[in-house]
């Protein structure tokens, strides 16, 4: 499958992981800028009475990149290689970010939205050549696991994002509402963070120039398009259409859940998302270990470390925050024990899964089920840590249903396979929005219904579409 050392495969690794950890990052800061959005546009004046669906738009616009490009970027990706597609779309997302300064500086929703879209068809480009060279990178029975590692890096960044998007960008910008600024003064928070991010990238893009990485080789007899002949990449499709609506829909509607149903302060609840996407990293970390080819003792020794590190990440979130302008650290133990007691339970399920792809993500598709119909029936208070659990059982959902859609192709056929299942990332843009206007005509609780009935198809797909036919 390739024609290099296995010291260079190493390379690879790294250099993939690294990209999942850019894209991670920017996905979830756009994610978490739907409040601030909410704020800085003043879409509760713009649009009375629907400005959460046209606050869903900023999750919407982004995912629906995935429904123009991913195939099209398959096609692009196959003809220039993995090398040139990544560069390409980072590229592509340092010149979304600097969109937003002008977008911002006139306050532009839809150049705010084009941003956006910019930004979002760089992602594409990486999540497009990301994900199959990751899985080409050695034997098909270990993918999930490379899939998984690299997805936890992908996961550390998820969790920083809407931390810092709710200490560094949302809160000052309460603060300065409070104050008595403008909502073009509020808004200028954004700008500098987006200045940033682009300059990175393109740094990221110039080094990324004269790195040499592993050339994946494919059976030339192989047709790439019959890729699409396979039932499995169809099914797999929808699964991740299902995931990824139901993970962005489910994380959306935290902050929402949270100051709607228990009164808690805005930048408050979008900090508190960061709960969320950190059990989406501890979940991938313990799936890369549990579904590798590690002894049984290595993989006890480094889930124990895993669990302990959950205590200190649910401990952190929960006790730092900034106040009045200022970083604050009110140590609140109890709520990393919390945390490290659902690390545990995740762990055990997933040991209940065996190190089988499908067997563990179809355990975790009916887990987030209930938790999910918990958040719909029960007290806010009990309902709200159901919500946050969420993204623990969310951890191996994407690079299992991934690798199981790819399941049994050539590296040929990767690229065509990758983009037609990245195409249906675009759940993530409908299935927001669909909640967002359930929540504004119906109620909060109602839109929850919907990531229930993705839960059922993906826990469907694991145990029965994913077999090869």
């Amino acid at each position: 499958m390739t024609n290099q050392s296995s010291s260079n495969l190493r390379i690879g690794m790294t250099f993939m992981a690294s990209i999942f950890f850019i894209f991670g990052f920017i996905t979830n800061f756009n994610i978490a800028m739907k409040d601030q959005v909410q704020l800085a546009f003043d879409l509760k004046t713009l649009y009375p009475g629907w400005e959460n669906f046209f606050a869903q738009l900023v999750n919407g616009v982004f995912f629906f990149a995935y429904f123009c490009f991913s195939f099209i970027s398959g096609m692009i990706i196959k003809k220039i290689g993995y090398k040139n597609g990544v560069i390409v779309g980072l590229v592509l997302v340092a010149t979304g970010s600097y969109l937003f300064f002008p977008a911002v500086s006139v306050l532009s929703y839809p150049l705010f939205l084009g941003a956006i879209f910019v930004m979002a068809t760089g992602v594409v480009f990486l999540q497009t050549a990301a994900n199959p060279y990751v899985v080409a990178l050695g034997p098909q029975e270990t993918a999930p696991a490379r899939l998984n590692l690299t997805q936890a890096l992908n996961g550390v960044a998820t969790t920083i994002a809407p931390y810092l998007a709710g200490i560094l960008v949302l809160a000052p910008a309460v603060m300065a509402l409070k104050n008595g600024a403008s909502a073009q003064e509020a808004a200028d928070f954004v700008k500098m963070p987006f200045v940033i991010i682009g300059s990175v990238v393109v740094l990221i893009a110039i080094g990324i120039v004269f790195i040499k990485l592993p050339e994946i080789i494919g059976d030339a007899t192989v047709a790439s398009m019959s890729a699409l002949k396979k039932p499995q990449v169809w099914l797999g499709a929808i699964g991740i259409f299902c995931y990824v609506g139901a993970e962005v829909g489910t994380a959306s509607q935290i902050s929402s859940y949270l100051t709607n149903l228990l009164d808690m302060a805005k930048d408050e609840a979008v900090k508190l998302t960061a709960i969320y996407w950190g059990g989406n990293m501890i979940g991938r970390f313990i799936g890369s270990v549990l579904l590798g080819t590690l002894s049984k003792n290595l993989k006890y020794r480094y889930s124990l470390f895993i669990l302990v590190f959950a205590f200190f990440v649910g401990w952190f979130i929960f006790s730092a925050g900034v106040k009045d302008g200022q970083f604050i650290f009110e140590s609140k133990p109890i709520y990393g024990i919390i945390f490290f007691i659902i690390a545990v339970v995740n762990f055990l399920l997933m040991l209940l899964g065996r190190g089988i792809a499908n067997v563990s993500l179809g355990i975790f598709g009916a887990a987030n089920m209930f938790l999910v119909l918990a958040g719909f029936l029960l007290p806010p208070q009990i309902g709200m840590w159901c919500l946050l659990s969420v993204g623990f059982f969310n951890s191996i959902m994407f690079p299992n249903i991934f690798s199981l859609g790819v399941n049994d192709l050539d590296p040929s056929e990767m690229p065509i396979a990758s983009g037609m299942i990245n195409t249906m990332i675009v759940g993530g843009s409908v299935v927001p929005v669909v909640m967002g206007a359930i929540t504004d005509s119906v109620s909060l609780k109602a839109a929850l219904l919907v990531p229930i009935i993705c839960y059922a198809y993906i826990t469907f797909f694991a145990l029965e579409g994913s077999k090869i036919r």
